[in-house]
């Protein structure tokens, strides 16, 4: 089933960009500022984000860049490679009353394919920023992608996940934000 992005109904998980794996993906400043975008979205509209972080005592806690922009979120430690099987996640996604997810982070063909199946399974809506997540390899993105794609979970870019929240130009939200979708 198809349908745009509400931004009423839209919670941004962004999944274990950690100091430690971070340096390691490919295309990594892409990355950063898709998800920087994303971020600076959620905040103009009042969308809550979340954080995880993959066994952060060997992979290092949440890239500073990213804590610095949502220093009121407090990631959700996690050794399970889907968010949903780690304890304490669908409690603090359901406090949210939101059925729109959308997935951003690292790696594609692990913990956000894993997350996103195990949601759409649950009867959520996913959606994923395939230029807001990466890899260690190339090959390990693309496939992360097809498999979610088969399975019916929808693949967009940041600046499309922008762009449907903000429905239409000449708004005081777009004016805010027309400078980071410039680049």
């Amino acid at each position: 089933m198809s349908e745009l992005l509400d931004r009423a109904r839209s919670v941004l998980v962004i999944i274990d960009v950690q100091e430690k794996l971070f340096p390691a993906v490919c295309e990594r400043e892409r990355v950063l500022g898709k998800l920087e975008l994303l971020i600076a979205a959620a905040g103009v509209f009042g969308i809550p984000v979340m954080l995880t972080e993959q066994y952060p005592s060997g992979l290092g806690p949440t890239l500073g860049e990213i804590r610095g922009l949502l220093p009121e979120v407090r990631p959700l430690e996690k050794i399970d490679f889907s968010c949903v099987s780690s304890p304490g996640f669908c409690e603090r996604l359901s406090g949210f009353g939101r059925n729109q997810i959308v997935l951003a982070g690292i790696e594609t063909h692990i913990c956000v394919v894993q997350t996103a199946l195990e949601l759409d399974s649950r009867g959520e809506r996913v959606f994923v920023a395939a230029d807001a997540s990466s890899s260690r390899r190339p090959i390990d993105h693309e496939f992360g992608l097809r498999r979610m794609d088969r399975a019916g979970i929808t693949l967009m870019t940041a600046e499309s996940v922008v762009y449907e929240w903000l429905r239409r130009a000449g708004t005081e939200e777009f004016k805010r934000l027309r400078a980071r979708l410039k680049d």
